[in-house]
Formats: C-alpha cells, structure tokens, sequence
C-alpha cells in the first residue's frame, strides 16, 4: 500500500494493485474513505465526522497533482 502523503495523521494512500480511476484510500484511527480524483467524487467514508471530511476534501484539492503524479510514476503511465 504505497502512502502518498500523510497530513494531520490523515494517511493517504493506492494499493499497489489498485484500478482506474485514479483515486485514493484516506485511514485514520481506523476510519476509512476513498476518493475519485478527477472529478474529486467521495466513493464512500466510514466513520469520519463532517468535519474531518470537509479537511479531507480540502487537503485532496490542494495536492490532486501530486496523487495523479504519484499514481502515474508508480503505475508507470504517461502523463
């Protein structure tokens, strides 16, 4: 499970058999969501408070480059 990032103990994070479209798994404290990257799109969050999932979107925002980026260099596709 390669981790791309972690911010405010979110872990963000693909498996390394992991599918299109790229999107990643967010696990804190044992609560999980997942997320489609472009469009940014909630797949599903388990046990997170609204708050933290609005932290959560915030966060994917900001760095939806570097985890297209990441994806890309570890799946080895053209950008």
């Amino acid at each position: 499970m390669p981790t791309i990032f972690i911010i405010f103990g979110f872990r963000f994070l693909f498996f390394s058999d992991d599918h299109e479209p790229i999107h990643v798994h967010i696990i804190k404290d044992g609560h999980e969501a997942k997320y489609n990257i472009s469009p940014l799109e909630q797949v599903y969050a388990r046990g997170f408070k609204k708050h933290e999932i609005n932290l959560i979107e915030s966060i994917l925002e900001e760095n939806s480059e570097v985890i297209v980026d990441r994806w890309n260099d570890f799946f080895r596709k053209e950008k």
